[in-house]
């Protein structure tokens, strides 16, 4: 299993007294500050924005399992997104790693996926195999 680098800079005591702290991000009111001041930190361009409440439910549930360091239902979930495009903001390569959101009905991975940054929060979704990105807001 590969371990999102947002949740193995945090240490493992760390993100687990957080997550037990704090409880899931869906929903959470107190998630909400923190998750907007990392996406006004996250310099984008060519990318728009998508409230968290927006996406689909499977898309929640892929941003719960990379909070928790998964398990994941792919082998290649967790692997790193090279940006080749140069869409997202520019870092150094592994720094962005891919996700898979499930697609129902679809009979492989389908097309979207989350891009998870290493800063927490830092998600963008793809609903068309990386031709569009979308900042995850998790404030609204």
């Amino acid at each position: 299993m590969t371990i999102p680098p947002r949740i193995a800079a945090l240490g493992g005591a760390f993100a687990i007294a957080a997550t037990l702290l704090a409880g899931p991000v869906v929903g959470s009111a107190s998630a909400a500050p923190a998750a907007t001041a990392v996406s006004a930190s996250v310099s984008v361009k060519s990318v728009g924005n998508v409230c968290y409440s927006a996406l689909p439910s499977q898309a929640h549930d892929t941003i719960s399992l990379i909070d928790q360091g998964g398990p994941f239902p792919y082998p290649r979930d967790g692997i790193v997104f090279d940006n080749r495009e140069q869409a997202l903001p520019s870092q150094s390569r592994g720094y962005y790693h891919e996700y898979t959101v499930i697609t129902p009905g679809a009979p492989t991975r389908g097309a979207r996926r989350i891009i998870a940054g290493e800063q927490a929060h830092e998600d963008y979704y793809t609903a068309d195999h990386y031709a569009t990105f979308s900042l995850v807001d998790f404030g609204c």
